[in-house]
């Protein structure tokens, strides 16, 4: 990523932005985050020619970030694989709820010369995360901030927190289309942003708060990378037999109507949630699930995306 400033930037080491968004709370935008920082994480091991698995793998010749590799090179290094690293910022600044999710909400934040260091999850330190929770002295304290006061925090994530080398870093943001949707917006605009997800409900009344959402995108001259249709029907463990409890189809369709991609529907799944409850990973403990296979395809559909665009 192409640095914005004179001097090396906290953002100078990402490759890749991606903003999670809805006009509606309660939708599941931090679901979606942490499930797809998770999917990224295992689906993206990278080697020196590229991402495993893609389709230009093996075509790829250059280094993501290093001069272009001799075939004595390739050779010696192709078989080192890592996973991809991925960050989480929380933006929700009012509900922040990542933190829960990955069960790291008693952890601190601390200082270093570039900034605050995000807290990190798992042994391999793949995922960070941060979040106005971590800073809060009591869990249970409310923010109540105005607008100015939320604003500068937002600027100040995005300026302050040393991320170190990332191949995503995750924005998920609250519910609406007002001063800290455009904050964000405006910080992350010379850092070039991969694009927005939008996460949706199948009824009318999530999907037109959405179709808000998509004209917040196209104002802000923020690209839509597809549409992400949640809880979408209940699958029985038991026989299987799937039943749409909040109608369904309505994200699929809205993003028929708005020309944008449609990555999938995650239905609602107990495994899901017990994963959220406990901490858990669950794309790595639940690959039977119903709802792994929709996730790991929006994976790919967003890993299929930058593809493309580095092509």
């Amino acid at each position: 990523m192409e640095e914005a400033a004179g001097e090396r930037s906290n953002l100078a080491g990402v490759q890749h932005i991606l903003l999670v968004l809805s006009g509606k709370g309660g939708v599941g935008k931090s679901t979606i985050s942490t499930q797809l920082a998770l999917a990224l994480r295992h689906s993206g091991k990278k080697n020196v020619m590229g991402w495993e698995g893609s389709p230009t793998a093996t075509a790829r010749t250059r280094h993501p970030t290093g001069p272009a590799c001799t075939p004595s090179t390739i050779s010696r290094t192709a078989s080192v694989a890592r996973r991809m690293s991925v960050g989480i910022l929380d933006a929700d600044l009012c509900g922040p709820s990542v933190p829960r999710m990955f069960r790291v909400q008693d952890s601190d934040v601390h200082q270093c010369n570039s900034g605050w260091v995000p807290v990190f999850v798992g042994q391999d330190k793949n995922i960070s995360l941060m979040s106005i929770a971590f800073l809060l002295e009591k869990p249970d304290d409310a923010v109540v901030w105005r607008g100015p006061k939320k604003n500068a925090l937002i600027k100040q994530f995005v300026a302050d927190v040393a991320w170190g080398d990332l191949d995503f870093l995750i924005v998920d943001t609250p519910p609406g289309t007002s001063d800290e949707h455009i904050s964000t917006v405006e910080a992350l605009r010379p850092y070039k942003p991969l694009g927005a997800i939008l996460v949706t409900t199948p009824q009318a009344v999530s999907v037109g708060d959405v179709r808000r959402e998509l004209t917040f995108c196209k104002k802000t001259g923020l690209k839509v990378l597809g549409i992400v249709e949640n809880m979408s029907g209940f699958v029985c463990p038991h026989c299987s037999e799937c039943t749409n409890i909040f109608s369904k189809g309505g994200g699929e369709e809205l993003a028929k109507h708005a020309g944008v991609p449609f990555l999938g529907c995650v239905p609602l799944d107990p495994q899901l949630s017990q994963s959220l409850e406990e901490g858990k990973d669950f794309i790595q403990e639940f690959p039977k699930s119903a709802a792994f296979p929709a996730l790991a395809h929006i994976a790919q559909q967003v890993l299929d995306g930058t593809w493309q665009q580095s092509s």
